[in-house]
């Protein structure tokens, strides 16, 4: 049996048929949903609501969802978790919607079995903090209460799936973690093809490193990833 109310979500789609298609669905599963039918009207709903997933269409009147999505976390530092809808499938858009913040995208026409997965994939790594700690690795922490990270005293600004990865490597650090097993406890079974992982971990890097000296998140080519401490990673290397 369905949970009367599994999440609340808003649905940002200019197509008609599609928005109500999928509007049906959800609702008929349990969710609540919130419909928007252009970019500002979208925006405007997803920074003065707490939804639980967003999903937005690519290719919006008034605000394209890329520009939406830039707003709504550069300028609203809004982390809601956020799947994007695209007619294109080429590596440029895909790597659009990863670098502007989207934690997932799905190319039309799809199934809405799969958009629900992915969705509920979406849901399931948003609440899987469950008991809160403070995760630490050199100067950078993670409070998995409050979802803060922070570097030398200076607060980040990463997305709920970098959020996720950056757990699973502070976890294990200083262990190497292999690329399938970063996948597997990222996104379950629902796995996603190369460019997502890599625009991830690029967006990661970016925040968490380029402001800084010392680099922490290292690929080690052929095996993996890990997060180390700065100071002892540059000593290791001067020695």
């Amino acid at each position: 049996m369905e949970p009367s109310n599994p999440g609340y979500l808003l649905l940002i789609e200019d197509h008609q048929d599609i928005a109500e298609m999928v509007c049906a669905y959800f609702e008929h599963r349990g969710y609540a949903v919130d419909y928007a039918g252009d970019g500002v009207t979208g925006l405007h709903l997803a920074v003065t609501n707490s939804y639980d997933v967003i999903v937005l269409d690519l290719m919006l009147p008034g605000l394209d969802g890329i520009k939406l999505c830039e707003r709504l976390r550069n300028d609203a530092k809004r982390s809601t978790p956020l799947l994007m809808l695209t007619a294109r499938d080429t590596l440029h858009d895909k790597i659009a919607g990863l670098e502007v913040g989207a934690d997932d995208y799905l190319v039309k026409p799809f199934e809405i079995q799969e958009l629900e997965a992915r969705v509920r994939a979406l849901l399931r790594r948003a609440r899987g903090w469950v008991t809160p700690e403070l995760l630490r690795v050199g100067d950078l922490t993670l409070d998995s209460g409050t979802l803060q990270v922070q570097r030398a005293g200076r607060t980040l600004s990463i997305s709920p799936m970098g959020l996720q990865i950056l757990g699973v490597l502070i976890r294990a650090s200083p262990r190497v973690v292999s690329r399938s097993h970063l996948e597997r406890e990222v996104w379950g079974d629902i796995l996603p093809d190369s460019d997502t992982l890599r625009s991830h971990l690029y967006n990661l890097r970016k925040a968490i490193d380029k402001p800084f000296e010392k680099p922490m998140l290292l690929t080690i080519p052929g095996v993996g990833y890990r997060i180390v401490d700065a100071d002892e990673n540059h000593i290791r290397a001067g020695s």
